[in-house]
């Protein structure tokens, strides 16, 4: 893994490498295939976040599916807001739809809350979230998450998606503050 990285005014070291990740990642694909075999479900990527994560799992999901994208808001810096802004929202008919949502991270729920009241109000006939990253030490709500690839400390960590102020989604591994 690479050395220090850093992104404005701060340093974060290594922390999850590629084959971790490709793990955690191969290991979402194969529950997903085998669970939802019999169903077509819409995938509904979290953007901007998600968007390393969905194009690797979707490359190992072998089950017919639909793909989509909603632009949802949460954080500023390196600390969650409180409240999740929807600045590209859903187009499709959902109606009777399996959904899965795939997330890069979750940590506090307020984003995974939201839309799923969003997607409730849509008719779908089930919800599914799968997430690459889920910290339970952070996550209060009561929404099951049902495919995590790793479950990792309350830390703020960027990298494969995730960044500060927009900076290091391009980082092949995850990083840690450090």
């Amino acid at each position: 893994m690479s050395k220090l990285v850093t992104l404005k005014d701060k340093q974060f070291k290594p922390y999850l490498d590629e084959a971790k990740i490709a793990s955690a990642v191969t290991k979402v694909a194969t529950e997903i295939n085998k669970e939802l075999e019999n169903e077509f479900p819409v995938f509904l990527v979290v953007l901007n976040g998600s968007f390393m994560f969905a194009s690797d799992l979707l490359k190992e999901v072998h089950i017919p599916c639909h793909l989509s994208f909603i632009k949802l808001a949460s954080y500023h810096g390196t600390s969650s807001t409180g409240t999740v802004t929807e600045l590209i929202g859903l187009s499709e008919d959902l109606s009777n739809r399996t959904i899965v949502v795939i997330e890069d991270i979750v940590d506090t729920g307020t984003t995974i809350e939201k839309l799923v009241d969003v997607l409730e109000r849509k008719n779908v006939k089930k919800i599914k979230i799968a997430t690459a990253l889920l910290k339970p030490d952070a996550y209060k709500k009561t929404i099951n998450i049902d495919y995590v690839g790793l479950e990792i400390p309350n830390d703020f960590v960027v990298g494969y998606g995730l960044d500060y102020d927009g900076l290091g989604r391009n980082l092949k591994e995850i990083y840690v503050l450090a």
